[in-house]
């Protein structure tokens, strides 16, 4: 690893740059990039009391590297939160220098005082790269579960049928 990372929370003096890494997350996996409105609330959703969301920025070598935004989610079995991995990313130039578990840990540590029973996220069945890395972890690949989506304009037909 380089210099030891730092970690602090998305505020309105660095949103551009982490937007920024989130438009270069969305060219890593050939997405689009979010469009005006969504970048207009995302800046909300970030520096608000309140939000449903926590967005991070990582720092090393004075230079921002990388993001990640987690938010809590609920298990019934466990009867206690679990916390959501939405986003990790971390620019291509300082992967594989411990970053990403550096990360993780932090996250593994969020969790665990948040009393959260678990830790999830999702991965791209192409990015073999993130799948080898979170089985070094100790991650779980779940075989058993298949995620679903339901867009906003099926959410608009479900709820108005």
């Amino acid at each position: 690893m380089i210099d030891i990372p730092q970690i602090c929370a998305v505020s309105k003096d660095n949103f551009d740059a982490f937007f920024s890494l989130i438009e270069e997350l969305a060219d890593f996996e050939h997405l689009s990039k979010p469009s005006f409105e969504a970048k207009q609330r995302l800046f909300i959703d970030c520096t608000e009391n309140n939000s449903r969301i926590e967005a991070y920025l990582i720092y090393s070598e004075k230079k921002t590297i990388g993001y990640t935004i987690i938010y809590y989610s609920y298990s019934s079995f466990l009867a206690k939160p679990s916390l959501y991995l939405e986003d990790i990313y971390v620019q291509p130039e300082f992967r594989s220098k411990g970053i990403g578990a550096f990360i993780m840990k932090f996250l593994a540590k969020k969790a665990l005082n948040s009393r959260c029973g678990r830790m999830e996220w999702v991965v791209l069945d192409w990015n073999t790269s993130a799948q080898i890395f979170y089985d070094n972890l100790g991650a779980v690949h779940m075989k058993e579960w298949f995620p679903y989506r339901m867009d906003e304009s099926a959410l608009q037909i479900l709820a108005n049928t």
